[in-house]
């Protein structure tokens, strides 16, 4: 087992005018290390479109979780979705791509946008067998990972963005290779750079899309621990435990909540210095203790967290926000989505007394729903979690 792991990202645009987008994005897991995703384009627009294009998803990638070869899938699908009359295309086209164990990809494509395959930040050409299944033509190919390795799925709404508008024939793949090469980072995230791509495509519609637009990133990264800490445990003697477990980890640790940074402390033995500077009045600000990478309020901040973990999920506008300002839930955001792979969580159950006062809308079930929601968050970008209860 090597020490990669897979981060993935994707964003779509609705065409002007629709409720749906006639794309759809499916990715499962087999194993702990190995998954599909399932990029699907229906033809068209709105809802006979997004039908068309999430039951191509959803298919084969439920065939793949139950371990059929991507060659049945990619038979069954192409011959179960029919050719328009009028146009002589699919009404579904599709792009797959399979990790294996984070050592191997395979990739199968179907009418979409060819992948485009970077490595260290440079597109590079591949190999594409060419396959006859059912009269359609797919094409595969394989690779062995690498670190900084990334993958770029696409709609053909990205390589129509601003045909008519901004560009006389549309962006061309050559273009987006291009755009990517030079707004790449080996620090920018999978959903990051799949941000950056949509937005240029946002940029060229002038904001109203002339077809629905998705892409769909995977990126091949080293691992990266990162160890939280919030809350005291029930029992006062389980406070070492808690602690040496805590900090025997490898990885940075972070140190949620006054009474918890005041354990840390003591248990390193290092003085608490706090900070008076508010970036975001709504944020407590952070504090330092010698042997910790980041020392901040509790659930205030963690609350923020979630809102920034739930709309990375989404529409990822808060992305601006929390990638550069320098507020304690920002550079926990930063943390934890950018920089790490695998999180531990390591929570106390004690009641906090501060939080009883029935003025303040903070309770110990708000805590434990916290950690829960944001653990799941995490989990959709493709973090490992561990919980551990103290």
């Amino acid at each position: 087992m090597n020490n990669l792991c897979t981060e993935i990202g994707y964003l779509s645009l609705i065409k002007k005018g629709e409720q749906l987008c006639g794309d759809n994005v499916e990715v499962v897991e087999q194993g702990e290390n190995s998954f599909v995703m399932v990029l699907a384009d229906g033809l068209g627009s709105g809802v006979k479109a997004n039908i068309l294009a999430t039951l191509t998803s959803k298919i084969i990638s439920t065939m793949m979780a139950n371990g059929m070869s991507i060659e049945e899938c990619v038979k069954t699908i192409a011959a179960t979705l029919p050719v328009c009359e009028k146009r002589g295309v699919a009404y579904s086209t599709f792009t797959i791509i399979r990790v294996v164990d984070n050592e191997e990809a395979e990739i199968i494509q179907y009418d979409n946008p060819n992948v485009i395959y970077m490595k260290q930040g440079v597109s590079v050409p591949y190999p594409m067998q060419q396959m006859q299944l059912e009269g359609k033509t797919i094409y595969s190919s394989k690779f062995k990972l690498e670190e900084n390795d990334v993958f770029i799925a696409m709609s053909d709404g990205a390589i129509y963005a601003g045909v008519g508008m901004t560009m006389n024939f549309g962006w061309q793949r050559d273009n987006i290779v291009e755009f990517m090469e030079e707004h790449y980072d080996s620090a920018y995230t999978a959903k990051t750079l799949a941000t950056v791509l949509l937005d240029q495509c946002n940029t060229l519609y002038a904001g109203e899309p002339g077809d629905d637009t998705t892409v769909g990133v995977i990126k091949i990264r080293k691992r990266n621990p990162m160890n939280l800490l919030m809350g005291p445990p029930v029992d006062p003697k389980d406070v070492n435990k808690m602690m040496a477990l805590f900090f025997s980890k490898e990885g940075k640790h972070i140190v949620c909540g006054g009474t918890t940074s005041e354990l840390a402390a003591k248990y390193l033995g290092k003085p608490l210095e706090a900070e008076i500077d508010y970036f975001d009045p709504e944020i407590p600000p952070t504090a330092k203790i010698e042997g910790v990478d980041l020392v901040t309020e509790g659930v205030i901040t963690m609350t923020r967290v979630l809102k920034y973990a739930q709309n990375h999920l989404a529409e990822n506008d808060d992305y601006d926000a929390w990638s550069v300002l320098p507020d304690a839930a920002s550079q926990i955001a930063r943390l934890l989505f950018e920089e790490a792979t695998d999180i531990n969580f390591y929570v106390g159950r004690a009641v906090n007394p501060a939080h009883q006062n029935p003025n303040l809308p903070i309770s110990f079930s708000v805590k434990m729903r916290l950690v829960d929601e944001l653990s799941d968050c995490l989990k959709k970008m493709g973090k490992k979690i561990k919980v551990s209860y103290f």
